[in-house]
């Protein structure tokens, strides 16, 4: 249940609310929300004075659900905005790691080339190997900050656990949470009381109601900007890497009021297929993409087979805009 208490009531009501039925709580303008388990289907009497609205729920996908917000959130980064009403597709495309200041600077200009405006690279890898590149951690998110000032770019960048994420807030414009810690609730809740945008990955082996309860965590502690990222769940298929999940990402625009963000690169898993993939994203009216774009991809520390070269990346951008006009749509 989400609960809507009138406007100025005392803390001394809401204290004993969120006390007796267990509930999170954040303020709103000018009123509080408080939100519990949707297993409570109504309240004390008592409280009756003091609320404005209910909204009664199922299941506890509450705060992302569209019975709750019909309209999709807006999610604003400087003079970006996406979601919500707008027609952007925002295009956050980069290398899968940083891995020196040439190779980041590389990224960074051709990105402004396309006019584009945002950046991803990690610096802290969730590798499955321990003997695998794990980034250049902090050097590396000093590197991201350089290229940011120099470029006038913004930074997304992930998040690998809960020991480096005052960093990882620091200097990141948008935070992203890895498939891998999307169960992570250290991760989730300080997420949640800071005001940037979160991108927050499906795991691979995570089912959708699953996948939208761990936005809630970061939604009930008062951040609503939360962006979904389908990169494609395990399945018994093995020529690719994953599969990319369309069928869900139709149920999540539905069904949740979130901005929804495609990764076609890591559901793939071969750079062959990303362009054909990213032209069927496109089609789905998402509101972002994710890709990985690497200057020598042979080369490359992290993901060498699904990082298009810049060459093959140029391409398949300026194969995307008639697609996207197409659907009233704007790639940015």
């Amino acid at each position: 249940m989400i609960v809507h208490f009138k406007k100025d009531v005392d803390s001394i009501i809401v204290n004993k609310f969120v006390a007796q039925y267990g509930a999170f709580h954040f303020k709103k303008k000018d009123y509080v929300v408080a939100i519990t388990s949707s297993s409570l289907k109504e309240f004390d009497l008592s409280y009756d004075d003091f609320i404005s609205d209910t909204f009664v729920f199922n299941d506890d996908i509450q705060l992302a659900s569209k019975k709750y917000l019909t309209k999709k959130r807006s999610v604003k980064l400087g003079d970006i905005e996406f979601g919500g009403d707008s027609k952007n597709i925002i295009m956050m495309a980069g290398p899968c790691s940083v891995e020196s200041k040439e190779q980041i600077e590389e990224s960074s200009l051709m990105l402004k080339s396309l006019n584009l405006k945002i950046l991803r690279a990690g610096c802290y890898k969730p590798r499955t190997s321990p003997y695998s590149f794990q980034g250049l951690g902090l050097e590396g998110l000093k590197l991201l900050d350089k290229m940011r000032s120099k470029h006038d770019l913004k930074i997304i960048t992930e998040v690998r656990d809960s020991s480096h994420i005052e960093d990882i807030i620091e200097y990141s414009d948008i935070i992203q949470i890895g498939a891998k810690a999307m169960y992570d609730q250290g991760i989730l809740k300080r997420c949640s009381k800071i005001n940037k945008p979160i991108l927050l990955k499906r795991g691979f082996g995570t089912t959708l109601q699953e996948f939208v309860q761990a936005a809630e965590f970061i939604l009930s502690g008062g951040n609503e900007n939360v962006i979904l990222c389908e990169r494609g769940i395990r399945t018994f298929e093995t020529k690719t890497r994953f599969t990319l999940d369309l069928c869900g990402v139709a149920y999540l625009k539905e069904h949740t009021n979130l901005p929804v963000v495609l990764d076609p690169t890591h559901a793939m898993g071969h750079a062959y297929g990303i362009p054909d993939l990213t032209r069927a994203c496109v089609a789905m009216g998402i509101d972002g993409l994710l890709i990985e774009t690497h200057i020598n991809p042979k080369v490359a520390k992290s993901d060498a087979s699904q990082q298009l070269d810049h060459e093959e990346f140029k391409k398949m951008f300026n194969s995307l805009h008639p697609i996207a006009k197409a659907i009233g749509k704007e790639i940015i």
